[in-house]
């Protein structure tokens, strides 16, 4: 394989370099790279956390890399040559020790290796979606008496479904939440909600589910939020990546911050007081939500 690089109407030709019985360019060297300079990894910014950490009777973990502006770990295998199978149990195995050991942060095993295999792809795809694995294919090439990696993602965590996707299917009408679910008043503090939405997105609709109300924009979903009426109340549910300062920002308004749930929403009960009273920060907080979701 070959590799070019445009300069100035001119190509620079790269030879490919095998690592696995380089006696120069080996794991280690690898691992130094990474070392130094984590983003290499088209991961984004991360920091080095730990190298070689140590797992008694497991072994070694590579590289142990964290995202600073978040709570996500990962836990990184490097492999020279193709990828094989005692890799794929090490990297599970490493990530597992990891994510027991310190649960409060979310990990991320992640393979590379110079070969990536249509076998190993077929073996982690079933994994993925309830183990969270990365592979990455490592290819070094040459120029002249100059080296250099590269990284290139071909199996990505992938993200599981949101429940409202299939729920979806499922639409009963506005009288059904009315009456069955919540009550006339819960069901209008809805409407007093899409005023607000409609401030900053004013072609976005209701769409009545059987398990909650969403949002339409030309009549496909878009559930930045999602409203659920009960008798009593209306629990609100937003989608937002989990912070430490937003919690905060919640709870500190005086809304009654319920938690954060698996599919990624704070979920928030609502009353008729809270939605008049606090429609600035209620407003602020759906438009941030937005703009996470579609900007």
């Amino acid at each position: 394989m070959r590799g070019f690089l445009a300069m100035s109407e001119k190509y620079i030709k790269f030879e490919n370099v095998s690592l696995k019985n380089h006696p120069t360019y080996n794991e280690s060297w690898v691992q130094d790279k990474i070392s130094e300079d984590p983003s290499i990894l088209g991961l984004g910014d991360l920091l080095l956390k730990d190298r070689e950490r140590i797992f008694p009777r497991a072994g070694r973990l590579d590289l142990l890399l964290q995202d600073p502006d978040s709570f996500r770990r990962y836990e990184v295998e490097v492999q020279l040559g193709s990828t094989d199978e005692s890799h794929i149990i090490r990297t599970i195995e490493y990530w597992d020790i990891e994510r027991k050991r310190y649960p409060n942060y979310d990990h991320t095993a992640v393979l590379i290796a110079e070969d990536i295999t249509s076998r190993f792809l077929n073996v982690i795809s079933l994994f993925n979606g309830f183990i969270p694995l990365i592979a990455i294919q490592m290819k070094a090439v040459r120029y002249e008496e100059k080296i250099s990696l590269i990284f290139t993602t071909v199996l990505d965590q992938m993200t599981l479904g949101y429940e409202e996707e299939d729920e979806e299917k499922e639409l009963v009408d506005r009288n059904y939440w009315e009456k069955k679910r919540g009550t006339k008043e819960t069901v209008a503090l809805v409407d007093k909600l899409l005023d607000y939405i409609h401030t900053f997105a004013p072609d976005f609709d209701l769409n009545y589910t059987k398990f909650y109300i969403g949002l339409s924009q030309e009549r496909q979903p878009k559930n930045f939020v999602v409203f659920r009426p009960q008798k009593n109340a209306l629990r609100l549910e937003v989608r937002m990546k989990k912070s430490e300062e937003l919690k905060n920002e919640i709870t500190e308004s005086g809304l009654d911050l319920m938690d954060y749930d698996k599919w990624g929403r704070y979920r928030i009960r609502l009353s008729k007081s809270d939605v008049t009273n606090k429609a600035d920060f209620l407003t602020n907080l759906l438009k941030r939500s937005y703009s996470e979701a579609f900007e």
